[in-house]
């Protein structure tokens, strides 16, 4: 059947649905029927789903042409989603296609969630087209005879590569990828990919950037011109000192009547401890909502994430708070109204979230920000010129991840197999191992077979046996099953399921939030009281508690950082706080009482200004610094300035750190003209003094932790009998030792402290950030009390030491004294 004819199906299709495809779609089918790859570049809700599924169907029925009568069995195209929660709504849209088309493909899904009876089945009986996780593809891979499995497979579409992009899930895709364009002889490749400052890299990424797939390629983008309104709720009173104390909830009250103009509204907050409180408090005052408000984070059972999802669907819900676990495609009807609580750390994650209301093309989108504590409402404002700007930020790719290929080269022995000779050139075809040299090669293939140097006495390091014909293998049966529990590159903290003593599963908490708790302590979770007895195997037993409680579990994932692109932003649009007031955003105007009292002080910083500001409390000597470059930007600014300052004079420092800037407490002065005069921000000798700076053997260490579990050398246990976190890491860091001191050339050691350095502390934006640094001119600033710039800083340090009430007391007593 003629290309033309196959298209007139499809529009034939959309007709039918009273619909018009959009030009965006018809490029797609264009491309993939002359047999391009691609990238399509199109936001959540726009039909990308019908971009991709209905060329992947029209090009079966060009094949087959009695497709009606009669069935080619076999798998033909792979969906890969980052989150399981999507691939219910994938599986319908393909469904409704391939049933109404009258062709008699079947649609699967195998994901972590699909049951092992079903799995069993899929094994002799491959869907036509399956919707499967990064991890899945892997687990494929590592199934005997997986060659003959995909020899059919005329597609592979990679959804939300934007999210995959930069992490190691991302080179695990790039992995699998190398390995199907050898075996499908058919294959086209195709990533949808939301925007990000770096589309054209992504494409490169997701094909190889020398490959031939690359030339033969096309990057689509749906222009639709999204409208996107940001409102701030703005404090009817401003104060002069902001602290992030009551997470946004005085504005409770303004909320409300959002609420309750919408259908249903979507409430995002940064974190799940976040989350949890306001949920409570909203009930607390306003117990009318109970029954119509819900709440949704990613340590919430399934069934109640499902039942959540599906009542969004239906509008049976007035509100729900959530975090991120409802950001990505959870693909429900659009809602009416999103409010963000805080700042969005990322201008990506907040049109993202804005483009939840109003789901649908072509409508306006509209997102309320609601600030934490007033210098976010400079976020708020920035927000507001990145959107008309579309300033989004880029993805920075992995490089050289030895632990995800040596997880990979497994699988392969695992399997059928493999020879080295055939593997490396499609290896090197990736971006992520486009320098990989033979050395290093050689050093990774006799990894596999005898662990490492310093460890090869050792009969558990030892998987691989090289076979008579030089071909790698895995024959023991025990290495082969424990491989295959390990698969993945998403390695948490060791999380605790949350059980009611009598039975009843209501979620899981990171092992570090449970250790330490002592029994009777009462915590809030899933929205409950609880009150904790004890740890019995991998489970926390708890029984409902009336008492109130200011414990709230806080998981390690809650302290984002702000993108380079957000720290520009932010920067620009303190710097408005000068100008006339006529030109100030509505934002800026509000904020007004705030800059005035830090006038009194100190300064608003200049775009050529850096401000540093000392003052002295009974907590000790404080010496503030407002880089505004970001939190892991200033981590690892603070501790190389410590690092400095200690080589010319003897002292210790305490070291806090937010968005804004970063403070050295000591209990003596530090002379700030000694740190100028010696020229202490200079980019020079940054990476051996960052190096021997407080904590790269420490940082380094946890990442280890990582690379230890990703490339197998340490075992995270069977399901349900799982290692506790603390074995692991002792047994991780007594390799790290080992590498240490016998063998540093080791390159899964190396790369711990190349990943703390390029990923962790951004060491490349950090010497960008004291290169601009160096063109300043440094206002030292020699205060009587704190500002308000420096009040958010250091009430984040009290909070570590204080429990919620006492902290609100004693920042209330803080200040009566500076509002005198």
């Amino acid at each position: 059947m003629h290309d033309s004819k196959l298209l007139h199906i499809a529009e034939n299709w959309f007709q039918g649905q009273d619909w018009k495809p959009f030009p965006f779609q018809k490029q797609t089918w264009h491309a993939f029927l002359e047999g391009k790859h691609g990238l399509l570049n199109a936001p959540t809700g726009s039909g990308k789903t019908y971009a991709l599924w209905f060329p992947i169907v029209l090009n079966y029925i060009k094949n087959n042409p009695n497709y009606k009568t009669k069935h080619k069995k076999g798998l033909k195209a792979i969906w890969i989603t980052p989150l399981r929660a999507l691939s219910q709504e994938i599986k319908q849209s393909a469904e409704r296609i391939t049933q109404d088309l009258e062709t008699q493909m079947t649609v699967g899904i195998r994901t972590g969630d699909t049951s092992a009876k079903e799995r069993a089945k899929m094994r002799t009986n491959m869907p036509d087209l399956l919707i499967t996780t990064p991890e899945s593809l892997q687990l494929l891979l590592s199934s005997k005879a997986y060659e003959k499995t995909f020899k059919n497979c005329s597609a592979i579409v990679v959804d939300e590569w934007h999210e995959l992009l930069g992490t190691k899930r991302g080179v695990q895709m790039e992995l699998g990828l190398s390995r199907l364009k050898t075996i499908c002889k058919e294959l086209r490749i195709w990533g949808i990919s939301a925007t990000i400052g770096n589309l054209e890299q992504a494409r490169q990424v997701l094909l190889g950037p020398t490959s031939p797939e690359l030339d033969n390629s096309i990057l689509v983008k749906a222009n639709l011109n999204k409208k996107i309104t940001v409102k701030s709720i703005i404090p009817k009173e401003m104060e002069t000192f902001p602290w992030r104390g009551h997470l946004g909830l005085h504005l409770l009250d303004q909320v409300v009547p959002i609420i309750n103009n919408s259908k249903t509204t979507l409430l995002f907050t940064n974190t799940r401890s976040q989350c949890e409180i306001w949920f409570q408090k909203i009930l607390e005052k306003y117990p009318e909502f109970a029954g119509e408000m819900a709440m949704h984070h990613g340590s919430i059972n399934k069934e109640t994430r499902l039942w959540v999802e599906q009542a969004i669907r239906n509008e049976s819900l007035k509100a729900v708070v959530c975090t991120s676990s409802l950001d990505l495609g959870v693909d429900f009807a659009p809602v009416e109204t999103v409010v963000q609580i805080g700042g969005p750390k990322g201008v990506a994650r907040f049109l993202q979230r804005a483009g939840r209301s109003g789901h649908r093309p072509g409508k306006e989108s509209v997102i309320y920000f609601l600030p934490t504590h007033a210098i976010e409402l400079v976020e708020a404002s920035a927000m507001q010129k990145a959107v008309l700007n579309s300033a989004v930020e880029d993805r920075i790719p992995y490089l050289n991840s030895f632990d995800v290929l040596i997880q990979y080269l497994t699988t392969l022995a695992v399997s059928d197999g493999f020879y080295p000779d055939e593997i490396y050139p499609e290896i090197k075809q990736t971006f992520c191992y486009q320098t990989l040299t033979k050395e290093q090669w050689q050093w990774l293939l006799n990894f596999l077979v005898m662990g490492s140097q310093s460890l090869k006495s050792y009969d558990e390091y030892k998987k691989v046996v090289i076979e008579e014909d030089g071909k790698f293998k895995v024959n023991s049966r025990a290495v082969a099953m424990r491989h295959r529990f390990q698969i993945g590159t998403i390695v948490g903290d060791a999380t605790i399921s949350v059980r009611y003593q009598k039975g009843g599963y209501i979620g899981s908490i990171e092992e570090y939030f449970i250790s330490k708790l002592s029994p009777g302590d009462v915590f809030t979770f899933a929205g409950r009281n609880l009150e904790f007895i004890r740890i019995k195997g991998m489970a926390a037993h708890v029984r409902n508690s009336k008492k109130r409680t200011n414990k709230v579990p806080s998981w390690m994932g809650g302290r984002l950082s702000f993108s380079a692109k957000m720290s520009e932003l932010l920067r620009q649009e303190l710097y408005t706080a000068e100008l006339e007031f006529s030109e100030q955003s509505e934002e800026i105007k509000a904020l007004q009482p705030m800059f005035s009292k830090q006038r009194e002080e100190s300064i608003v910083p200049q775009p050529h200004q850096l401000l540093i500001e000392t003052f002295k409390t009974r907590d000790g000597y404080h010496h503030m610094f407002y880089p505004f470059e970001g939190r892991a930007i200033h981590e690892g600014m603070s501790s190389l300035l410590a690092y400095r300052i200690s080589l010319l004079t003897p002292i210790t420092c305490s070291l806090a750190f937010n968005d804004y800037g970063f403070e050295l407490l000591s209990d003596r002065e530090i002379n700030i003209q000694e740190i100028l005069d010696n020229n202490l921000f200079t980019p020079e000798y940054m990476l051996s003094d960052l190096q021997k700076s407080l904590n790269s053997n420490e940082m380094a260490r946890r990442k280890f932790r990582d690379i230890a579990v990703i490339s197998g050398m340490v075992f995270t246990g069977y399901p349900e009998k799982g290692v506790k976190m603390k074995h692991l890491q002792s047994s991780s860091e007594l390799l790290f030792d080992v590498f240490r001191d016998f063998e540093d050339d080791n390159l899964l050691y190396q790369q711990a402290y190349t990943e703390t350095f390029e990923h962790q502390l951004e060491e490349g934006r950090l010497r960008l950030a004291l290169e601009r640094i160096a063109e300043q001119d440094i206002v030292w600033k020699k205060c009587s009390q704190p500002t308000p710039l420096s009040f958010p800083i250091i009430t984040d340090r009290l909070r570590e030491k204080l429990s919620n009430e006492k902290l609100a007391d004693r920042i209330k007593r803080m200040m009566a004294k500076l509002t005198k």
